[in-house]
């Protein structure tokens, strides 16, 4: 047999295969016709938890469809998505920054309460509104896990308050079990390698 017969065998058989596999896809795909605000949660010890949620942010903001983020922890740390938003995107996406750094860096635990609550004060303004596709609630399972925000009255006010067709995105590692548990989609980012431990610091493009 020729090498040019064996590749077109070769081409059939990848062929017929995709052709059953597409005919298997479209007959799922068929079934999948709602449409629902999701409830997104993104947590884990691995990078990039906010990084993806900024990626649906910024998808939004393509489409023109109206969204919003409040950052929980991050405060006076400087962020490319938050300069390139308020710069550019401004007019589609509000962008609220409560937090005031990192928990160990205000050693005040009054305050971090107090701009946490003010956080969630302001989020759930955004969702109830009804007039944002989207809310990224930036950093937020790290205000709960820290009982900075009643676990309890974030799950009841997304089951009850949430529009049918708002998506809510919560990220920040350690999220809680009532968290996951009414979420629509949840990924956990895993940590494999990461620059820090061997004394690479966080880098302007890259971290933040």
């Amino acid at each position: 047999m020729s090498e040019n017969t064996e590749t077109g065998n070769d081409d059939a058989r990848h062929a017929a295969k995709m052709a059953k596999k597409k005919a298997a896809r479209d007959k799922i795909m068929s079934t999948k016709t709602d449409e629902k605000g999701l409830i997104i949660v993104h947590t884990g010890k691995g990078k990039g938890k906010s990084t993806a949620a900024f990626g649906m942010i910024f998808r939004h903001i393509a489409y023109g469809m109206p969204c919003a983020v409040v950052q929980f922890i991050k405060g006076g740390m400087e962020t490319g998505e938050r300069d390139l938003i308020m710069s550019h995107f401004s007019d589609i996406c509000e962008f609220h920054t409560m937090g005031e750094g990192f928990t160990w860096e205000t050693q005040d635990r009054s305050r971090d309460v107090a701009a946490a609550q003010a956080a969630w004060e302001k989020a759930k303004e955004l969702i109830a509104s009804g007039e944002k596709s989207m809310v990224l609630l930036d950093e937020i399972n790290i205000a709960i896990r820290y009982d900075y925000i009643d676990v309890n009255e974030v799950v009841d006010f997304l089951k009850v308050q949430k529009p049918d067709m708002t998506h809510v995105i919560l990220t920040g590692r350690n999220a809680k079990d009532e968290i996951i548990e009414i979420a629509d989609l949840v990924t956990e980012m895993e940590l494999v390698k990461h620059p820090f431990r061997s004394g690479i610091k966080a880098q302007k493009g890259v971290e933040f």
